[in-house]
């Protein structure tokens, strides 16, 4: 025993570990270090809060054993897992079960998904989740950065390009137990600001500015709801990061007072490129302060991207990131919001791979000599997730008052602290739209519950049939925007006709109306790190039955979507109400929602954006169940900045209970120092496909007399 924890804390500590070391490291939580394990070359890892510290003796029973092997300059670490469904494995094209695939960890620019299949996108993420047969589950975690692939079948085999590397094995009674547990050691995502959960419009670019303000007047004039416009790399001089265009954004101040007057928000596109120019004043400071990526032989590296010749910034350095992070503070005092970082995986046009060369060298500043731990294969799935902590760190320095919002293409398992994500450069087609909701149920079950797709598509020309359907399911994604690329149709809720249109603003209505339902939900994952787009399987984890669905889907646990084009879906047993938001003929297009049975769900009156949101008016649909009871909770806040940390909130129980001929609704403040609004109230109970409403009643209860079916 003392040999165990002596040399665990070895491993800890920086030196290498002679023979193979197992302990445990937290409740039914297992760490295993392969012989010869030198923690030089994995530590810090990026993956977890805090360093494992060893509690105790892996017991004799613990089942989940790793064999390590290494050979020819490759270390593998192999788990014999049956017949357990398999899931996670990050941002992967492809089914929601994972079992017999092999995904490589090696971060991409694979436009459209075509390279590998797609099985080799924007980020890597180690983790492995495993759900067996009684619906008892697992989590395995390859503690490894360096160039790898992983293998899921009966047996799930991490293998990797650089030194031997330990891993980390989670055991629980449930899926959302493994999650938890995930979240506890890897850490939650930050709780955002409201208006990141509305609706976002992009384009490939919107440019000149005046062209992306008429973007936002037609939204209001239409009264389609949308608290975003994106501006991408257009808006820049001549590609360079952190400048404006005269030509194209001659007035970034006034562009962002447009917008804000109008209740939107900006979000302005940052890439990881310097170009290459003595008299730029980015690069200028970058070279001064040696803070570049380097070529095997000490000097800066340069490859192409937007703007011609670029330096890349060494993201792995600390000094750099704050170097980094100084660059936020003018840039943001023009008024933009929000930030995109793109093309960070590190993309390179022409580069091998599409990137820089394996034998680039990170974390040195001068032409010394690289050691072996400085190769860019170790750092190149972490390039992204540097990236995007040093900017999250730099909108916080221009901004301390404010939640940033920070989108990042490449990422690392980890990274969801410091960013939210989407799908990549996905293509305007029937298949990518159905793969999305595989896609985005894995990064939740991966620890990355911020995320989605584009809408629509990126690549290729939309079409009126897709743009309809796509959005009426994409608005119960996490992150819900419309992009397409320049060269493409507009797509925009409006771009294919009164038809098309209404089939939007119908399903756009609908996410704003569920916002008090997804913001409490996004409060509980940045408690619990729970996904809030769930597979249905996690309704009943024993159900083998729905291990493989993924047309259907959970919006937290509650709610149950089904897309209208799905084709038998497998759904959860027990008695889900069907209901709908709208009165009058339905339109073909929007999914069928459904809610819990013994569940509430709150919604809001129709806002135009989340400026003017307000949760004193509320309409909660009550499904009782046999008991006759039903209950939920509402969280509120300011919507933005950090007074909720110092009590500044309020958490409801909603309570419905049959009495006699009549329900009673009651909203009962159980935490936070958050005054009560002065409220209005209706009851929707769910009978039979309908919903039916009591009159608006003041105050924080309510009353309607039991229909029955």
């Amino acid at each position: 025993m003392k040999r165990i924890f002596l040399l665990a804390l070895m491993a800890i500590v920086g030196r290498s570990v002679p023979a193979q070391v197992s302990t445990m490291v937290g409740d039914r939580v297992a760490a295993f270090y392969p012989e010869n394990y030198d923690a030089r070359q994995h530590l810090p890892s990026p993956i977890f809060i805090h360093e494992l510290v060893p509690t105790g003796q892996v017991p004799s029973s613990w089942q989940l054993r790793p064999l390590f092997s290494a050979a020819q300059g490759r270390s593998t670490a192999t788990f014999s897992v049956g017949d357990a469904d398999l899931y996670g494995c990050g941002e992967v094209y492809g089914d929601l079960r994972r079992n017999g695939e092999t995904v490589g960890l090696w971060n991409k620019d694979n436009g459209m998904y075509m390279t590998d299949g797609g099985k080799r996108l924007y980020q890597s993420h180690p983790w492995v989740l495993g759900v067996r047969k009684d619906g008892t589950a697992f989590g395995l975690i390859a503690d490894n950065t360096w160039k790898m692939k992983v293998t899921t079948d009966r047996e799930v085999r991490f293998e990797s390009e650089g030194p031997a590397f330990r891993v980390v094995v989670i055991e629980r009674q449930s899926p959302d137990e493994v999650l938890r547990e995930l979240a506890r050691l890897s850490g939650t995502i930050s709780l955002p600001p409201l208006w990141s959960l509305g609706y976002h419009q992009c384009k490939h670019s919107y440019v000149p500015d005046t062209w992306a303000m008429d973007i936002a007047d037609t939204f209001r004039k239409k009264k389609i709801p949308c608290d975003v416009i994106w501006l991408d790399i257009l808006y820049m001089d001549g590609f360079r990061i952190f400048t404006f265009s005269p030509e194209q954004m001659p007035d970034p101040k006034r562009f962002n007072d447009y917008l804000h007057e109008r209740h939107f928000k900006s979000v302005f596109m940052i890439d990881p490129g310097v170009k290459v120019d003595p008299d730029y004043f980015v690069d200028q400071q970058g070279m001064k302060g040696d803070y570049y990526v380097k070529t095997r032989d000490g000097q800066p590296f340069e490859g192409r991207v937007w703007p011609g010749d670029c330096h890349f910034p060494d993201f792995t350095r600390p000094d750099v990131q704050l170097w980094w992070a100084t660059l936020y503070k003018d840039f943001m005092a023009t008024g933009i919001d929000g930030i995109w970082n793109d093309m960070n995986e590190p993309s390179v046009f022409g580069g091998p791979d599409g990137s820089m060369p394996e034998d680039n060298v990170h974390g040195i500043t001068s032409s010394n000599t690289p050691i072996k731990e400085a190769s860019h294969l170790r750092y190149h799935n972490v390039y992204g997730y540097h990236m995007v902590k040093a900017t999250r760190d730099g909108m916080l320095m221009a901004n301390p008052q404010k939640r940033p919002f920070v989108l990042s293409r490449a990422n690392f398992l980890g990274g969801q602290r410091y960013a939210a994500t989407w799908t990549g450069d996905n293509a305007s087609t029937e298949t990518h739209m159905k793969a999305s909701i595989p896609m985005t149920l894995n990064m939740g079950l991966t620890g990355q519950p911020f995320n989605g797709p584009d809408i629509g598509g990126f690549a290729y020309n939309c079409n009126a049939e897709l743009l309809a359907q796509w959005t009426a399911i994409g608005v119960y994604f996490p992150f819900v925007r419309n992009h397409c690329s320049l060269e493409e149709v507009q797509q925009e809720p409006w771009a294919f006709g009164p038809e098309v249109e209404q089939v939007c603003r119908t399903a756009i209505n609908r996410r704003y109306r569920l916002l008090p339902y997804i913001y409490t939900l996004f409060r509980e994952t940045s408690l619990t790190g729970l996904p809030v787009m769930r597979p249905v399987f996690m309704t009943d984890p024993s159900d083998v039955s729905l291990r493989s669905e993924q047309q259907a889907f959970l919006l937290g646990a509650d709610l149950l979507i089904v897309p209208r084009w799905a084709k038998n879906p497998v759904l959860p047993k027990g008695r889900w109400a069907a209901f709908t938001m709208e009165e009058g003929k339905d339109d073909g297009y929007q999914a069928t929602l459904s809610l819990r049975e013994g569940a509430v769900l709150p919604l809001a009156n129709l806002y135009q954006n989340t400026d003017t949101y307000r949760t004193d008016s509320l309409t909660v649909l009550v499904n009782l169940n046999a008991e006759g009871h039903a209950n939920g909770l509402l969280y509120e806040d300011d919507g933005d900045g950090f007074s909720y940390r110092t009590g500044n909130y309020a958490c409801h129980q909603i309570e419905a209970a049959a009495e006699g001929k009549m329900i009673r609704l009651t909203l009962k403040k159980t935490d936070g120092q958050r005054s009560q609004p002065a409220r209005w109230l209706r009851i929707g109970q769910l009978v039979g496909g309908k919903v039916y409403y009591s009159d608006w009643q003041q105050g924080n209860e309510a009353t309607m007399r039991i229909r029955r079916k």
